[in-house]
């Protein structure tokens, strides 16, 4: 991990970002984040609400952007649920299963492996939407890390608001036309419905799920084989991702996204790395950090519009508190003697 320097910071989305954000969404259009003008509205009409605090613990939905701030551009976002599966709208999976046969006639054995759907309706705290503009990725500055990180560190800052499990439901492998083969040859021969029209009626309404859908076990035997083995894999272009998840203490749920068969993976709050890590200093000086000086992942909420504010930066930290380089904390409106959030990576 580099040093920073000091033209990136994670902060809390504003109404201000929309034709930015929009950008940024035309490159993943997902469920989370739709290439929809006016769904990017509410989802930062949403955002404002949560990081404010005025709606339900269970309803705030945060969005995170990362921008250069000599600029002003806004090159990344991320997502964060509080909670992900309620009472009116539950969260739902497949559950992937292993069903065991033997005969003792034929002393044959065989394994199969099934789908189960599955319905949760207190459901664990959800990261998601995170994307980062092309030309920016691979930065030198870890724009996609950051933007992930930063998140952890805002739970840990607000543990009472999230979950005792997080969930990350990562992509799969998907055709070109961003279709996914599961949905076609499970989901679409028990609805009706083609992948992306059911998936943005989700978003609102699961009740055709629950109508639909079979409620007892399917054999992925019955699928074709390149479905098959997909199933629980995770697509080309999020292996970064599973591999980031992996090394903070996520692991694979065996479980997977009825639309799309991306493989969900969790952990508990309190065990994820920069959770469990993260802790209140202060400030006590702002100068140049030695070239050897440790990175950390550095945080401060500001009780103004300005709200929650993240970056890296390089400084040692003691028992006294945290020295961190000047032009991050000019970057993030410190002083000598404020409290902020850190962990070492």
């Amino acid at each position: 991990m580099l040093g920073c320097s000091n033209m990136f910071i994670v902060r809390e989305s504003r109404a201000s970002d929309l034709e930015q954000i929009l950008r940024v969404a035309k490159h993943l259009d997902s469920y989370n984040l739709p290439y929809d003008r006016e769904a990017i509205r509410g989802i930062l009409t949403a955002s404002s609400a949560a990081f404010a605090g005025t709606v339900p613990v269970q309803d705030r939905a945060f969005t995170f952007v990362v921008e250069n701030i000599e600029t002003g551009e806004v090159v990344g976002t991320s997502m964060l649920y509080a909670q992900h599966g309620t009472h009116s709208s539950p969260h739902v999976y497949l559950d992937v299963l292993q069903d065991e046969h033997y005969s003792e006639t034929l002393q044959a054995y065989h394994v199969h492996q099934a789908l189960l759907i599955g319905y949760n309706y207190n459901g664990p705290t959800e990261i998601g939407g995170l994307i980062v503009l092309p030309e920016y990725r691979g930065h030198e500055e870890s724009l996609g890390k950051l933007l992930s990180y930063a998140r952890f560190l805002y739970i840990a800052m607000n543990r009472e608001v999230f979950r005792d499990k997080v969930l990350s439901e990562l992509l799969p492998l998907l055709e070109e036309d961003g279709t996914s083969r599961l949905w076609k040859h499970f989901g679409k021969r028990f609805t009706g419905l083609e992948y992306r029209e059911a998936d943005r009626l989700s978003k609102d309404n699961k009740e055709f799920i629950k109508s639909l859908f079979p409620q007892g076990m399917v054999y992925t035997s019955l699928f074709p084989e390149d479905v098959q083995d997909e199933i629980g894999e995770v697509g080309p272009q999020t292996k970064g991702v599973e591999k980031m998840l992996r090394r903070i203490g996520f692991r694979y749920a065996h479980q997977i996204d009825p639309f799309d068969g991306g493989p969900h993976f969790t952990a508990r709050t309190h065990r994820v790395t920069l959770i469990a890590g993260a802790s209140a200093c202060a400030v006590t000086a702002c100068q140049p950090a030695a070239r050897n000086a440790p990175t950390h992942l550095i945080a401060t909420t500001h009780k103004d519009e300005r709200g929650f504010r993240c970056s890296w930066a390089r400084g040692t930290k003691d028992d006294a508190g945290l020295t961190i380089e000047a032009a991050v904390a000019s970057a993030l409106e410190l002083k000598a003697g404020d409290t902020v959030w850190q962990v070492e990576p």
